[in-house]
């Protein structure tokens, strides 16, 4: 699995970082960052509950 965000779409909506807070966080501004980029078995069902629930379609989470 991989993971990237495109933090110029990023709302700060945080939906991700309450999600899969493994993952993903928010700097500073409220923008994401991706903390795992190939999160492992654990995290995946999280990751990729966090790319659905994004409402900017931010979040890339790829198989």
């Amino acid at each position: 699995m991989k993971v990237t965000a495109d933090r110029a779409v990023c709302v700060g909506a945080g939906m991700c970082a309450l999600t899969a807070p493994d993952v993903f966080d928010q700097d500073e501004d409220g923008i994401v960052t991706v903390l795992t980029p190939e999160p492992g078995d654990d995290s995946r069902d999280a990751a990729l509950e966090a790319g659905m629930l994004c409402p900017s379609g931010a979040l890339r989470v790829e198989e």
